[in-house]
């Protein structure tokens, strides 16, 4: 029986590691970014949902309102790491993987003012995960890769999504949300540099 339950969850994260790899072109094409060196990255958490939450706003109250009625001021500090690992730990996470996975033919970072064009990293969905020891779930982030002309979003040059990045630690210490999460970064990172450096020729 543990040997069944161990092989449908190898079999679960097998599907979920393909569904990941879909980068899925929406619109435009990468030839553009052939022979530039150069590339502005931006972050939007303007609009995403959480989990089975509605929107980012729904999951942080209820959030917040558990942990503080457990422990006064604890919910508050909570918001307070989110809102930091938005701003820093997952774009610091991407940035990481994504530069590495660009293996130098293009230099990405935020508030590069000599990059001719930005992508925007745009956060649709975030599923948190969890890990109690025993039972666990990964973190799963969705996003939309959106390419632009630096200082004017109205000209699209292209449009990816990618659905479903699973996130999770080797040898599950994930205990951390945050830690969860940015593993989710750190893939999709990976692999949309993969996917530039394959069909920007």
């Amino acid at each position: 029986m543990k040997k069944l339950t161990l092989s449908l969850l190898l079999i679960a994260g097998a599907g979920l590691t393909s569904m990941a790899q879909k980068i899925r072109t929406e619109s435009g094409d990468l030839s553009f970014l052939k022979g530039q060196t150069e590339l502005n990255i931006r972050y939007d958490f303007s609009d995403f949902q959480v989990g089975g939450f509605a929107s980012e706003e729904d999951y942080k109250n209820k959030k917040i309102k558990e942990y503080n009625e457990k422990e006064a001021g604890r919910g508050d500090t909570w918001e307070k790491s989110w809102e930091r690992d938005k701003k820093e730990r997952f774009p610091n996470k991407f940035e990481e993987l994504f530069d590495k996975g660009l293996a130098g033919k293009i230099h990405a970072a935020q508030n590069n003012e000599k990059a001719t064009y930005t992508l925007i990293v745009k956060t649709t969905f975030i599923e948190p995960g969890f890990n109690v020891g025993v039972v666990r779930r990964n973190a799963a982030v969705a996003f939309e890769y959106i390419f632009v002309e630096s200082g004017d979003d109205s000209k699209v040059m292209a449009k990816l999504k990618q659905p479903n990045v699973p996130g999770s630690q080797f040898g599950g210490y994930d205990f951390d949300t945050g830690t969860r999460i940015s593993e989710s970064y750190a893939k999709g990172a990976k692999m949309l540099a993969a996917h530039m450096l394959k069909n920007m020729k």
